[in-house]
């Protein structure tokens, strides 16, 4: 819980505008187990490794709250949004 940073691990149109290492807020500890890691856009250490964004042709998934993360939040809801 709390604020953590995302590894971009490829581009996407959802962090378009994102700094690799950009902070977001994460509210629990519960994480996706990934069989394709092709479809990782980006991964958080919090004890171990996990993906913390994922893209699979017009699905999205993110772990963080976006609109709990300020300004780099709403970037990411705003990038959505315009898809």
């Amino acid at each position: 819980m709390g604020w953590n940073r995302l590894q971009i691990k490829k581009a996407s149109a959802l962090l378009k505008g994102v700094d690799d290492l950009s902070e977001f807020y994460f509210a629990h500890s519960y994480h996706l187990e990934i069989n394709d890691r092709s479809d990782l856009l980006s991964e958080t250490e919090y004890g171990v490794s996990f993906p913390s964004a994922v893209e699979r042709d017009n699905i999205f998934g993110v772990q963080f709250h976006p609109e709990k993360s300020h300004r780099i939040g709403v970037q990411v809801l705003k990038n959505f949004v315009e898809m």
